[in-house]
Order: structure tokens, then C-alpha cells, then sequence
């Protein structure tokens, strides 16, 4: 089959969720070609990315000049040096009366598509699937799918109403979601359920190496959190129970992997108080540094919540490898997650915010370290068992044949199928 995808940002160190995707299509022989509105440019980027040789896979979108007449001048010479690939959906796309204001948006973001044909077309996150349709009516041939995540779905609906997923609802061909419990999000913004199939995150359960977890004599106990450092993720709550239980067990580290626009209040807030002793900072990490940190922690912590603007997660990522390493899970009763970690059996769930609650379940797992090898078995098994990418991609390529094919019944039964 031949695939496309649509995406916000590639490559993305925080988005291995496509990339095991992508990676995970070319192993299975599919040809695979990435679309992106921009390139992040991080200075780190997932092994991946070489080995798969991607950036030869990918395609970015022009960008678009903020004044107005170097934007108007830039897309006249995208439409002259592009007319020959494909007229008629160029005349297609010139139809100013139809689109008005965001014929020359389009103009950028659909001149890469012109002389594409796919099999699939499938869009990762609202947005971009938004996009997606005018493609569609430009004839641009395949199946499309739009994948929702978090943000997408919660906090993007306020800003932009209620009402702004009501034609892709309508035109898209199928949506998938990542859990059970959000599922409902979708619904409530429009979605017809038999549109909807649960196709959750997964993770390449080889290159996690399972360990059972002891501490040394003298060894401080080493708490982990890995995650971009926005407001959703909660590390204000993380870092205000490690400071409760700081007061109560000294010998412990706290390292906070990722980077993002909350740095500066978190590190202040380390300092308030009096905690950066214990707490470090370590910015953005790739794929090999982060598995060096979980080969030497000994809890994984994550306290996710819901953010003011109404973002949310559906399920990290982070928290499937934390259990295929063996680590025990500390996180938050917050979207998708109750899917993805068994409370009380490879882990603790604790309500969003409670920093109390997450400073007694640390000090718990501090206090008796015999639960940490009994809570990564069960962890490891339980990924092993729902989220090993190999299972979850043979699934995708199963609904990709099935839209092709308009096998319903084939769709139905996944659709049924309850993976969480």
C-alpha cells in the first residue's frame, strides 16, 4: 500500500507515537511518504530517523511569509512553477469565490499533494484532517483516516468551537482514537460512533530491556519523569510531593527529563522551595539517553492533569516503556491513562492535583521496595500483552485493507474488538 501522512511536526522527539507508526509500515513493506507543516529542528533526533533514512520520506509544506504582499508574490510563483504537475487541481484550487480568505493557505499547504496519489491518506491529530478534505476535494485519490490524540480534541474545540470537527466528521472515512475511557470526547464534539476505532499507542517491546528493580546501600532512590515540560503534564505537583517527601527521606534524586515553555516557573519553583539539592533538570533527551535513565531509576512518576485551556492526554507514551522496563508507576487518574496503567498492580493512580496523594504513594514505594519487582513484572506483561507496536501495526495495516476493500464487516468486528 502506498501511505501518506499528515502531521503537525516531523520529526518530533515527544511524537515516537507516529514514528512507530511510520517505522512500523516500512518494516511490513508498505511505501510511506510524510507530510509535514514544519520541521522542529530539535538538535536531538530519534535513532530512528537515520536508520529508516525519513527525511528522504518527507515533504514540508511551504512557508508562509507574515507580510501579506511577499505572501501573495511567493504563492504566484508556487502556482507557475508548480501548474505543470498538475492544472487541473491547480484551477481547482484558484477558486476564490469557494474558499475566499484561505485560498492562498491553501495555495501552501496543498501545493506538495499535487502529483501524489495514495492508497491511504492518514492524518495525525484534528487539525491536519481538517486539511485533509481539501485534498479530498481536489481529487486526491484514497482512504482518510484522522488520528485524535489529546489537545485536539479538548482544549483546540474551545478555541476554535464546538462545532469545528462538524465536516470531517461528516467527509473523513474513519477516525481512531487511542483509549476506550476518551472515547466518548469524540462523540460528544459530533462523531458518529461506527466512524470510531480504538487504536491505541504502542511501543517496539524489544528495545526495552526488563529489569527487576533493587537499590544499593547508600544509593539514593532515583525518581523519574519524562515528558515535555508544559502545563498538562503536572510536574508543579510532582515537584511540590517530591519537596513533601524530601522532608521525610532524604536520600532520594529527582530528574525531570524534557524541555518546554514551563522551565524557567519550574526551576523557580524548585528553588522556592529548597529543593535543588534533589531535583535536576536534565532538557530534552533522546531515544538511547532515555532508556539509560530508565535502566538506572527505580519509580517513574507522572502526574498529568488537565491543563487551564483544556488540554489534556489521552495516553502517554512514556508510561507504556516505564512498565516495559520494570519500573513502578506513579501518575494521575487523567484521560487515557487508568487504560494504560493497572492501579495498584503496576502502579498508583492518585486524583489530578493531589499533592498529597502522590507524596504518600512515593513515600509507599520508598518505604517498601519488595512491591518494585512485583510491580514491573505485572507491568512488563501487562504492555507486552496490549501494546506491543507489532501487534498494534498488523492492526492498522487490518483497517487500512478494510476501507480499501469496504470490508464493513471486517470494520465492525474491529470496531468491537475492546483492546483496553
Amino acid at each position: 500500500m502506498k501511505i501518506g501522512f499528515i502531521v503537525s511536526s516531523f520529526p518530533s522527539l515527544s511524537q515516537t507515537f507516529i514514528l512507530n507508526q511510520i517505522t512500523g509500515l516500512l518494516d511490513l513493506g508498505h511505501d510511506v511518504e510524510i507530510f509535514a507543516r514544519n520541521n522542529p529542528n530539535e538538535p536531538k533526533k530519534h535513532p530512528d530517523i537515520y536508520k529508516y533514512h525519513l527525511n528522504q520520506r518527507t515533504h514540508y509544506m511551504p512557508h508562509i511569509p507574515h507580510s501579506i504582499l511577499k505572501r501573495r508574490l511567493k504563492a504566484i510563483y508556487l502556482i507557475i512553477t508548480n501548474f505543470h504537475k498538475s492544472p487541473f487541481n491547480i484551477l481547482k484550487l484558484l477558486n476564490i469565490p469557494k474558499y475566499g480568505k484561505d485560498t492562498l493557505s491553501l495555495i501552501y499547504t496543498l501545493i506538495p499533494f499535487l502529483d501524489k496519489s495514495f492508497d491511504i491518506l492518514h492524518c495525525h491529530f484534528g487539525p491536519n484532517g481538517i486539511i485533509s478534505l481539501y485534498l479530498k476535494e481536489m481529487g486526491i485519490s484514497g482512504k482518510y483516516i484522522t488520528t485524535f490524540h489529546g489537545y485536539d480534541i479538548s482544549g483546540y474545540p474551545r478555541i476554535m468551537g464546538e462545532n469545528i470537527y462538524n465536516n470531517l466528521f461528516r467527509k473523513v472515512d474513519l477516525i481512531t482514537w487511542n483509549a476506550n475511557l476518551t472515547k466518548r470526547c469524540v462523540i460528544e464534539l459530533g462523531c458518529d460512533e461506527d466512524k470510531i476505532i480504538i487504536l491505541p499507542y504502542g511501543i517496539r517491546i524489544e528495545k526495552f530491556r526488563f529489569s527487576e528493580r533493587k537499590v544499593q546501600d547508600k544509593e539514593p532512590i532515583r525518581i523519574l519523569t519524562v515528558g515535555r515540560l508544559v502545563e498538562k503534564k503536572g510536574h508543579e505537583y510532582a515537584i511540590k510531593a517530591i519537596a513533601e517527601v524530601v522532608k521525610r527521606h532524604g536520600n532520594i534524586e529527582y530528574m525531570i527529563a524534557g524541555d518546554g515553555p514551563s522551565r524557567s516557573k519550574l526551576e523557580n519553583l524548585v528553588v522556592t522551595l529548597e529543593i535543588e539539592n534533589y531535583v535536576k533538570f536534565l532538557g530534552a533527551v533522546d531515544q538511547d539517553e532515555v532508556l539509560k535513565l530508565y535502566e538506572r531509576s527505580h519509580i517513574f512518576l507522572l502526574s498529568s492533569v488537565t491543563a487551564s485551556d483544556g488540554d489534556s492526554e489521552g495516553l502517554p507514551v512514556v508510561l507504556l516503556e516505564a512498565q516495559a522496563v520494570g519500573l513502578p508507576i506513579i501518575s494521575s487518574l487523567h484521560g487515557g491513562i487508568p487504560e494504560g496503567v493497572l492501579d495498584s498492580k503496576s502502579g498508583f493512580l492518585v486524583p489530578e492535583k493531589d499533592v498529597d496523594a502522590l507524596a504518600d504513594k512515593i513515600e509507599y514505594l520508598i518505604k517498601n521496595p519488595e512491591l518494585w519487582s512485583e510491580m514491573g513484572r505485572y507491568g512488563r506483561k501487562f504492555v507486552e500483552e496490549r501494546y506491543d507496536i507489532q501487534k498494534l501495526n498488523q492492526r492498522l495495516v487490518k483497517i487500512y485493507k478494510a476501507l480499501l476493500t469496504n470490508d464493513t464487516s471486517t470494520l465492525e468486528e474491529l470496531r468491537g474488538e475492546q483492546l483496553t
